[in-house]
C-alpha cells in the first residue's frame, strides 16, 4: 500500500486520470434508475485524496476544466436562454426558478445560525444541493479555502436523487395530464390532383391553401418529375409530393388536393433523386437556407433538415448548424457539386475553431475581472459568471463575420463533460483529507441541511408552477431540471414525461440559474465569510 501511495503522490497527472476512469465506472452503477453519473468522480477523488494527500494536481488544472464546461454550456444554450427571457413561457419559467433560488438561499443562510455550521460548509451545502459545480468553485475562491467542497460532497447525492424523487411522487400521486408530443420526424405523401377547383391553377396559388407546417417537395407533371415551380399550371393527372410535420397535416392536404397516389414520384428517379449531405463547410454553417446559392446554375429542392434526432421543415429563415443533415432533391449529375458546396464530411461535423474558443474564453475571463460596485460590500467581480454570460451572448449571435462562435454539438458535449470531470477530480483529490475529518465531525448535520435546502429549492417550483401558474407538469419538470442543473435529473424528467419540454425548460433556466448561484455564494461569502 505504501508503494501505491508513493506512486500516486509522485504522478499527480496519472492519478487524475485514474480517478476519472474509476469515477465514471462507479457513476454507471444504476440503482432503480438512479446513478451518480459524472458526480461519482468527486467521491472517488475524495477517497484518493484521503489515501494520498500529496497526489493532487495543480489547481490550474481544475480551473481550466471548469472554464471549458461553462463556456461550452453558454455557447450551446445562448439562443434558447435569451429567447426564454422575452417569451411569455420563458418569463414564467425564469420567475419560478428565481423564486426557488431565493427560498433556497434564505434556507441556506438560516441554517448557518440554526445548526452552527461554518460558512464554507453551508455554502458548499447550497452548491451540492443544487448540484452546481461552478457555485462550488466560486465559494472556494471567495473564501480562500476548501471548506465548501466538504458540504458539497456530503449533499451532492441527495441533490441528484431528491428532485427525481419529488417528480416521481408528484407524478404518482396526482397523475398529471401530459400532452402527447408530435412526431419529430417529417412525413410525406404523394397526392394526385383530383379536385376540379385546382385544375388550371398555378402551383404558387395552391400552396397558401395547404395547412401550415406543410411544403410541396416535388411535382409529377406530364409524366415527368419536376421541381415545384410556382408558375407551373396543374392538370388532372399531376401528382404533388407533400411533406409535413404531422400526419394530420398530410390528411388535410389530401382532402384539399385529391387522393393518395403512392409511388408515382419516388419510383421514378431519372430526373430527380433524393439524398442527404452533412453541413460541415464553414461557408454554409450559420447561414439561413433562403440565403444559400449552390453554384452551377442547376435546379434543386430542399426537402428537410435533420438536427440531432428531429426533422425540420426547410424554412427560408432556418439557420444551418454544424452537423445538420440536409435532404435535397436534385438530378444525379449534380450530386457532387452539392456535396462540395455543403462539405458533406462527418469529420467536419466534429471540427471546431480553436481561434473562436481562445478569443471567446479570453473575453469571458476578462469580463469576469471587471469590478462591479455593490452597495455595502464594495466591489465584486463576476469571476466565472462573467465567462458564462459572455458565452451566452456569443452563443446567441452565433457568428461575427467569418468567425463562428458555435461548435458542433458532439464537440461541445465532449469538451463540456471533459472539463467538468477534470474539475471534480482535481477538487476532490485536493480536499480529500479535510473532507474525512469534517464529515466525521458534523456529517449528519450537513446531510440534513442539504435535504432542507434541496426541498426549499424544488418544492416552491413544483407547487407554484402547477397550482398557481397552472403550468403543465412537463414544463415544470423542465424548470426543476434547469434550476437544479444535473443532467441526470433532466434525463429522468424526459423519460417520465415523454416530451421535449423538459429539455427546452432546462436550456432556458440552467445558464441563468448557474449565474445566480455563483453570485449568491460570492455575496454570502463576502458578508459572512470573514
Amino acid at each position: 500500500m505504501e508503494y501505491v501511495i508513493a506512486l500516486l503522490s509522485q504522478q499527480p497527472l496519472m492519478t487524475l486520470f485514474l480517478v476519472v476512469a474509476f469515477g465514471y465506472l462507479l457513476g454507471e452503477v444504476n440503482v432503480k434508475g438512479f446513478s451518480l453519473g459524472a458526480g461519482a468522480v468527486l467521491f472517488v477523488a475524495l477517497f484518493v485524496g484521503w489515501l494520498a494527500p500529496k497526489s493532487a494536481p495543480a489547481p490550474l488544472v481544475g480551473t481550466l476544466g471548469l472554464a471549458l464546461f461553462l463556456y461550452c454550456v453558454g455557447i450551446q444554450y445562448g439562443k434558447l436562454f435569451f429567447t426564454g427571457l422575452v417569451s411569455p413561457a420563458g418569463r414564467k419559467a425564469n420567475l419560478l426558478a428565481l423564486i426557488g433560488l431565493i427560498v433556497a438561499g434564505a434556507a441556506t443562510l438560516a441554517s448557518m445560525n440554526l445548526f452552527g455550521l461554518k460558512p464554507g460548509y453551508v455554502l458548499g451545502v447550497f452548491a451540492g444541493s443544487g448540484t452546481s459545480t461552478p457555485a462550488l468553485q466560486a465559494a472556494m475562491s471567495s473564501l480562500g479555502n476548501s471548506d465548501p467542497a466538504v458540504g458539497y460532497s456530503a449533499t451532492y447525492p441527495f441533490g441528484v436523487a431528491g428532485p427525481i424523487l419529488v417528480m416521481y411522487l408528484v407524478f404518482f400521486l396526482f397523475k398529471p395530464k401530459i400532452e402527447v408530443p408530435k412526431s419529430a420526424a417529417l412525413d410525406f405523401m404523394e397526392i394526385a390532383v383530383r379536385n376540379p377547383d385546382l385544375f388550371g391553377k398555378k402551383l404558387g396559388d395552391v400552396l397558401p391553401m395547404l395547412p401550415s407546417q406543410t411544403e410541396i417537395a416535388a411535382v409529377r407533371h406530364e409524366g415527368r418529375n419536376k421541381f415545384p415551380d410556382p408558375a407551373l399550371v396543374l392538370g388532372p393527372d399531376d401528382v404533388l409530393m407533400i411533406t409535413s410535420a404531422t400526419k394530420a397535416g398530410l390528411e388535410e392536404a389530401r382532402e384539399i388536393i385529391g387522393e393518395a397516389a403512392p409511388g408515382k414520384i419516388v419510383m421514378d428517379r431519372s430526373a430527380l433523386d433524393y439524398f442527404r449531405v452533412f453541413a460541415s463547410k464553414r461557408a454554409v454553417v450559420g447561414t439561413a437556407l433562403g440565403d444559400l446559392k449552390i453554384p452551377g446554375g442547376f435546379d434543386y429542392q430542399l426537402v428537410q433538415v435533420t438536427r440531432g434526432d428531429s426533422d425540420l421543415l426547410p424554412r427560408r429563415d432556418l439557420i444551418l448548424e454544424f452537423g445538420d443533415r440536409v435532404g435535397l432533391l436534385v438530378n444525379r449529375a449534380n450530386v457532387q457539386a452539392v456535396r462540395a458546396f455543403f462539405g458533406d464530411s462527418i469529420k467536419g461535423t466534429a471540427d471546431l475553431s480553436y481561434i473562436s474558443i481562445g478569443l471567446g474564453m479570453a473575453l469571458g475571463l476578462l469580463v469576469g475581472l471587471i469590478p462591479l460596485p455593490i452597495p455595502g460590500l464594495g466591489k465584486l467581480t463576476l469571476g466565472f459568471a462573467g465567462l458564462l454570460l459572455t458565452a451566452l451572448v456569443l452563443g446567441y449571435f452565433r457568428r461575427s463575420g467569418g468567425l463562428h462562435w458555435t461548435m458542433p454539438l458532439s464537440a461541445n458535449l465532449v469538451l463540456r463533460n471533459l472539463g467538468l470531470t477534470i474539475f471534480l477530480a482535481q477538487v476532490g483529490i485536493s480536499c480529500g483529507p479535510k473532507f474525512a475529518e469534517a464529515l466525521a465531525e458534523s456529517g449528519f448535520l450537513l446531510v440534513f441541511d442539504g435535504v432542507l435546502v434541496l426541498l426549499s429549492l424544488v418544492l416552491p417550483v413544483m407547487i407554484i408552477g402547477m397550482v398557481v401558474l397552472k403550468l403543465p407538469f412537463d414544463e415544470v419538470c423542465g424548470v426543476v431540471g434547469g434550476v437544479t442543473g444535473n443532467p441526470a435529473i433532466l434525463m429522468y424528467a424526459g423519460k417520465l414525461t415523454g416530451t421535449e419540454k423538459p429539455d427546452v425548460g432546462y436550456a432556458m433556466i440552467f445558464p441563468g440559474a448557474t449565474v445566480m448561484k455563483i453570485l449568491f455564494v460570492q455575496i454570502a461569502a463576502a458578508i459572512w465569510g470573514g
